[in-house]
């Protein structure tokens, strides 16, 4: 088995739990990737919460859910193993991101506000992937997509803010839509009625990012390069 190799400076452990239902007190904590006592991170929730003039939980989560999904472009090309850029506010920091990253930032932001969320994972099939991501990858099968699970009027509800509202609109593909009140996953269909995204396993929803289990997964579906350095490559489809 491939083992997994934090960055030797990050002061994290590997410590994810499941979520439990209700949840525990700490799922509102900060952790070292759910940094959500960051300044940067507060002032973030606290702003599009007021911009939003949102005041139930449900309607807070709803806009930062909104906000994470579109003012950052998805880039599947920025997967690294490098565990500080997993952090929530290294992402906020960011233009663009993946969907796990998308994922941590939005849980966190969840915490700031002092909303209970975890992130959860899937295996998933995109039947519209780009060739060039398909030649790299070497399958369509996505391992360990990340999603964000937030505690909302007494239930998990799972929500995915990776795809932004410009990349569905150049795809042809549905944005995801959140209303606080049932989950937000991938379509299966595109809006020509095309297959586009199918669910094949579920990894479960953890209370902070699994990260060295999820790296080792990765590595072990793509080999190590995918994670060594795909930075910079050029794929029209989503740098156009």
């Amino acid at each position: 088995m491939l083992e997994p190799m934090p960055n030797s400076e990050s002061p994290y452990t590997e410590s994810a739990a499941l979520l439990t239902s209700p949840p525990r007190p700490d799922s509102t904590e900060p952790t070292w990737f759910l940094d959500s006592d960051d300044p940067a991170i507060v002032e973030f929730a606290e702003r599009v919460i007021a911009d939003a003039g949102a005041r139930t939980d449900r309607q807070k989560a709803v806009a930062l859910f909104e906000a994470v999904r579109d003012d950052w472009r998805y880039d599947p090309y920025s997967i690294t193993d490098q565990s500080e850029r997993f952090r929530a506010s290294a992402v906020l920091a960011s233009e663009a991101n993946w969907c796990v990253p998308k994922s941590v930032l939005l849980t966190a932001a969840c915490r700031a506000a002092g909303i209970p969320a975890g992130v959860g994972f899937s295996d998933v099939r995109n039947h519209l992937q780009s060739e060039k991501l398909q030649a790299l990858m070497g399958t369509d099968l996505f391992v360990y997509h990340g999603y964000s699970v937030i505690w909302l009027d007494g239930a998990w509800r799972k929500a995915s803010p990776a795809f932004n509202r410009e990349l569905c609109e150049r795809f042809g593909t549905k944005m995801l839509e959140f209303d606080g009140e049932s989950d937000a996953l991938m379509h299966p269909y595109d809006v020509a009625g095309n297959r586009h995204m199918e669910y094949v396993r579920g990894h479960g929803s953890y209370d902070d990012l699994p990260f060295g289990q999820m790296i080792t997964a990765i590595r072990q579906a793509y080999g190590p390069a995918v994670t060594a350095g795909v930075d910079g490559v050029v794929d029209q489809a989503f740098h156009g």
